[in-house]
């Protein structure tokens, strides 16, 4: 049973030495191991496969770095909440970040565009729309081709890779920030000047994005 403590005493606690910091740093990764579980085991369906051993577990190992996360961040503790509940969000995102990593631990950048087109091959990319006539289809399709033109031509390397991991696929930010050695706020920059880029260079070329809307959503 871990001890009852005020805001104050939790901080007081933890920022202290010997036997009361080390007490304290037991009773926060017991209730952050607790909050843990509870997330893992009542709001993430995709780990419905994993026995409550294995959560347990996993929720223990993520306490640690939970515990290690807070400790890093207790100047930014504000008091508008209890202490452990602003403890225990921190330990969620802890668990929501691991997790995401761990899903594409074997993704690459490269693999993306390894084959050569970006966009798919239809000229109906868009679902739920109706089927279209032979002068749309093939409307269509010259606009995707000058799509894909303008990711070939008008983007650096680096712009490309970015924008075709996040906008296309559909990767986490700081998983693509991690491959690419850079940071979530630099990658966002790099993502915004290159959608800057691509509309730029399609409205060159008489392609409004209204326009295309209007043609795949019809």
């Amino acid at each position: 049973m871990t001890t009852d403590r005020t805001n104050e005493q939790w901080l007081a606690d933890l920022r202290g030495d010997g036997e009361a910091q080390e007490r304290a740093l037991l009773d926060l990764k017991d209730r952050l191991q607790r909050g843990i579980f509870y997330y893992l085991s009542r709001e993430r369906s995709d780990l419905t496969y994993l026995s409550q051993r294995e959560l347990t577990q996993m929720a223990e190992d993520l306490a640690q770095d939970s515990v290690l996360r807070v400790m890093d961040n207790l100047d930014s503790f504000r008091g508008d909440s209890l202490f452990t509940t602003w403890a225990t969000r921190i330990a969620v995102r802890v668990a929501i970040s691991d997790l995401r990593r761990a899903r594409y631990k074997d993704f690459s950048l490269d693999s993306l565009t390894a084959n050569g087109d970006l966009l798919p091959a239809t000229s109906n990319p868009v679902s739920g729309t109706p089927p279209t006539g032979p002068e749309r289809s093939a409307e269509q399709a010259e606009v995707l081709a000058k799509i894909q033109a303008a990711l070939d031509n008008a983007l650096t390397e680096r712009q490309l890779r970015a924008l075709i991991a996040v906008a296309i696929h559909g990767v986490p930010l700081d998983v693509v920030a991690e491959q690419m050695d850079t940071n979530r706020n630099a990658l966002y920059k790099l993502i915004h000047d290159a959608r800057r880029k691509l509309r730029a260079y399609l409205e060159s070329q008489g392609l409004s994005l209204e326009y295309m809307m209007n043609l795949f959503q019809g």
